[in-house]
């Protein structure tokens, strides 16, 4: 990426808001009464790197994550994909988009189709990306071993799988789409400890081997903390802090940030003051440094 090259994503005073479920008397008295999942959010995610989004169940960061994928669209605000709003493209490029911005969801139970078996799940993604039905085999294969499965389990249900197998074949399934920025939606929250470790690994090897933009949310400070080359601190809709992992992380400036530093179990706290060389270089996560 050169020096004057755009973000590969940027935010920009993005909202997005509800109308709360009223009866008619009540909105005849007082009018509709609206809330802000997404309050004026702004961000910038640097090509080819990993950004964190952390904050707590209801902050709001899986309303962004739908907002950035174009599930849900923004109230107001502006989204720049590439350096180009994305609100302007034509049919092509909004097709462009959607292939290049994939989505790993939290809930793999609901997020792969039950009746289909694991080859299948893999195929559909590849022929929405134009791949043929002759070479869909072997790019199943070559992504199954990119995400670390046995070509066998492409025969297999969802049900059959394990959760962290599951993930992975979420992982595969959204790499079928060659994107160039994935978003993780709390990826490893559903997942035993053990295995939490092992995906987020995977993500930053994804990362480093293919050059992969990740926006990786969690909730997990100390985790996002050890992959991620910035940090945005996420509560009541608005960022509330962002900036390096080691400045966010040992020298919090926004109460919230303290609220979640204070909230990591005792065994992780003193880990932090001896592994801020760790954090710097971004190394792998070890399972153990993230057991509570």
């Amino acid at each position: 990426m050169s020096a004057d090259a755009p973000p590969i994503l940027e935010l920009r005073h993005i909202r997005k808001e509800y109308m709360l479920r009223q009866s008619m008397l009540a909105r005849l008295r007082s009018g509709a009464m609206r809330f802000a999942a997404v309050e004026d959010v702004s961000m910038v995610v640097p090509t080819g790197t990993i950004f964190g989004l952390v904050g707590e169940s209801g902050s709001g960061k899986s309303t962004l994550a739908q907002i950035i994928v174009q599930l849900i669209a923004p109230t107001s605000g502006t989204m720049l994909f590439r350096g180009q709003d994305v609100a302007t493209f034509d049919r092509s490029a909004a097709r462009r988009f959607r292939q290049g911005v994939q989505m790993v969801f939290q809930d793999t139970g609901s997020s792969l189709n039950p009746r289909k078996r694991v080859r299948r799940v893999i195929a559909e993604a590849l022929a929405a990306r134009g791949v043929t039905r002759a070479a869909a085999a072997a790019e199943a294969t070559r992504l199954m071993d990119r995400v670390g499965l046995d070509t066998p389990l492409l025969a297999r249900f969802p049900h059959e799988l394990s959760g962290g197998q599951r993930q992975r074949v979420g992982i595969a399934r959204a790499l079928a789409m060659a994107p160039s920025l994935l978003i993780a939606d709390e990826p490893v929250s559903a997942l035993d400890v053990s295995l939490q470790g092992q995906i987020i690994n995977l993500l930053q090897e994804i990362n480093a081997s293919l050059g992969l933009s990740i926006v990786l949310i969690s909730h997990d400070l100390a985790v996002v903390a050890r992959v991620c080359s910035a940090l945005g601190v996420m509560s009541k809709g608005r960022i509330v802090e962002s900036g390096p992992p080691a400045r966010v992380l040992f020298a919090p400036e926004h109460p919230y940030t303290r609220t979640l530093l204070a909230a990591v179990p005792s065994g992780l706290k003193g880990r932090r003051t001896v592994d801020r060389a760790q954090i710097d270089a971004q190394t792998p996560v070890d399972a153990a440094a993230i057991t509570v």
